[in-house]
């Protein structure tokens, strides 16, 4: 697998469908960088502006929906790695 870019623009709505995509595996930092802002209890605007440079404050809609998705997303693929990694080891 190719090194994943470091700081990928990302769509407004990250993919909600059942298989990991390609969009999945370029934005795996993007996910991961999420994971840890909310762990550390960040300020999702903050995070909006930093992570997915999308300004909260003159894009309030899209930077909101943005990091719901994204977030929502990046919990998904790693339930989803849980499952893979469980599978394999069977």
């Amino acid at each position: 697998m190719q090194m994943p870019p470091l700081d990928p623009n990302v769509v407004d709505l990250a993919p909600s469908g059942p298989v990991l995509t390609s969009y999945d595996e370029e934005h795996v930092v993007t996910y991961i960088r999420l994971l840890q802002a909310e762990g550390q209890g960040a300020d999702w605007q903050e995070v909006a502006r930093i992570v997915l440079h999308i300004d909260p404050d003159r894009e309030p809609d899209r930077a909101r929906t943005a990091y719901q998705s994204h977030l929502a997303r990046a919990k998904w693929v790693t339930e989803q790695g849980r499952l893979l990694r469980g599978a394999s080891s069977k």
